[in-house]
């Protein structure tokens, strides 16, 4: 393990198996001595209780597991890894998802500010993945446009204030901000 002495925001960004969350669980147990995973999928149907299972078993029982689909921000400002731990948060376009379908567009906004704010205040390091929906086509119906709108503008201000920012196609990273390629 090479620790990483400051407290850094990470932003994993990829589309649909890039690899993301691959390199963030990799990353994470390469570098810190204690991983608590932030996990905001719910299970809606079974297909989706198969991506959880196979997710739960390459995280391996290691890792602590906290399940928060809405207030990711009040589960930061609560949780504490210690100095040299990280919590990998996973995913982010799953947590607009579920604010969308259970509070509404017009709370986007709110919780995506809320979120901000914890992370600007945060108290250790934190790995995050995102999908980036940005890059395919265009979709067909006004909802889909927006939601992907509104990921594309939470992608950029998470980024903003993250230390590092990796982009991973087909399983190979590609960084953009603030790191080194060994990592």
């Amino acid at each position: 393990m090479t620790p990483f002495t400051d407290k850094q925001i990470i932003l994993v960004l990829g589309g649909a198996r890039s690899g993301k969350s691959a390199w963030a669980l990799d990353h994470a147990q390469k570098h810190y001595g204690s991983c608590l995973f932030l996990a905001t999928a719910e299970v809606q149907d079974e297909e989706m209780r198969e991506r959880i299972r196979r997710h739960q078993a390459s995280r391996g029982p290691q890792w602590k597991l906290v399940e928060e689909p809405l207030h990711i921000d009040k589960a930061l400002a609560s949780l504490m890894a210690p100095p040299d731990g990280v919590v990998l948060v996973d995913c982010l376009t799953i947590w607009l998802s579920n604010i969308l379908l259970q509070k509404g567009r017009e709370s986007v906004t709110d919780y995506q500010d809320r979120l901000l704010n914890a992370l600007s205040l945060r108290r250790q390091s934190v790995i995050l993945v995102s999908n980036e929906v940005g890059t395919g086509i265009v979709p067909e119906h006004p909802l889909g446009r927006e939601f992907r709108d509104m990921a594309g503008i939470l992608n950029q201000k998470v980024a903003a204030l993250s230390d590092r920012v990796i982009m991973t196609f087909a399983g190979i990273p590609l960084y953009l901000k603030g790191g080194d390629q060994k990592t």
